[in-house]
């Protein structure tokens, strides 16, 4: 699949997931509605999130940085520069709150350059452990909130280009300055409502 057909297939699941308020499969065996359960839905916003995430690093900052087109910075709004891949993620994510469902996600990290990016509460503390023991598998649980329960998933945040490696590597506020490719630097936190109000 190229890149592009990628994008518009996370763009499309992304208004799918944020613009249905109940989210339904249909059983083929008894054509009645049926729930998708919420680690499905955390799998597929993940899927979504992450595409987002990966062609704007590989597409956009690793081809046109270099060649001097564009600039990158963490102060993006006042140097008219891009923001970084993570601050692009954490503006996205603020957006898709502003759409009603309270689908939440945002970065987190044992070593956050931004003391924000450091773990929440319980949930994100105890995510981050078993992401990093054990990559490849989610952590997932259920968070209390005031407005009721929301289901919780903890990805492993690996990391995929140089780029990314050489940044966390040498920001002067990086409290961990050894990064390769392919260590878990830290956590994605997915968090939606267990119930529609």
């Amino acid at each position: 699949m190229t890149n592009k057909t990628l994008t518009w297939i996370a763009a499309v699941a992304t208004l799918a997931v944020l613009a249905t308020p109940n989210v339904f499969a249909v059983s083929k065996n008894t054509d009645s509605l049926t729930g998708i359960s919420p680690r499905t839905v955390a799998d597929y916003l993940r899927a979504v999130v992450m595409a987002h995430r990966h062609f704007y690093t590989l597409q956009i900052i690793n081809r046109l940085v270099p060649e001097g087109k564009v600039a990158v910075s963490e102060h993006w709004q006042t140097a008219h520069a891009l923001p970084l891949p993570v601050q692009l993620l954490q503006e996205t994510s603020e957006i898709a709150e502003l759409t009603g469902p309270n689908v939440r996600y945002h970065l987190v990290s044992q070593w956050p350059i931004k003391k924000t990016n450091a773990p929440a509460n319980e949930f994100e503390r105890k995510g981050l452990e078993a992401v990093q023991a054990y990559p490849n598998k989610p952590y997932f649980g259920t968070i209390e909130s005031d407005g009721g329960p929301l289901f919780g998933a903890v990805y492993a945040d690996v990391a995929v280009t140089k780029a990314c490696v050489e940044c966390h590597n040498s920001h002067p506020n990086t409290s961990k300055s050894d990064f390769k490719l392919g260590d878990v630097m830290g956590g994605l936190v997915i968090s939606f409502p267990l119930s529609h109000p």
